[in-house]
């Protein structure tokens, strides 16, 4: 089964940093990347960053220059370092994981860590 677990969210001021962290577990051996969607209040869940097992990275437009992601592949550990954070990036933070299986693409979500940040 798979297990996303995401940590490090809270309450930041504007201008100010948060670091958050995605553990994964039960993942299968065809999991291909990792990375971070968010959602805020009324609004559809959005990509922010992914980070592929090659190395790739890709950033939303609105977190580059931002926010960082980066991996640590022993530990099943993805980690999203967020700077000069603003009042729009107030959401639920999501964690996922993609794999292939039976020719498509399989994608897990977490169970989210909230991300306010003040004015």
């Amino acid at each position: 089964q798979v297990q996303l677990a995401e940590s490090g969210g809270g309450l930041v001021q504007a201008g100010r940093s948060l670091r958050l962290s995605c553990v994964g577990s039960g993942l299968p051996a065809s999991t291909y990347a990792m990375g971070w969607f968010r959602q805020a209040p009324g609004e559809e869940r959005k990509f922010v960053a992914v980070i592929n097992w090659t190395g790739s990275i890709y950033y939303a437009d609105f977190v580059k220059d931002r926010f960082t992601i980066s991996r640590d592949a022993a530990k099943n550990t993805v980690h999203l370092q967020m700077n000069s954070l603003k009042p729009e990036d107030t959401a639920v933070y999501y964690c996922n994981a993609d794999s292939q299986g039976d020719g498509r693409t399989n994608r897990y979500f977490g169970q989210g860590t909230q991300v306010t940040v003040s004015s």
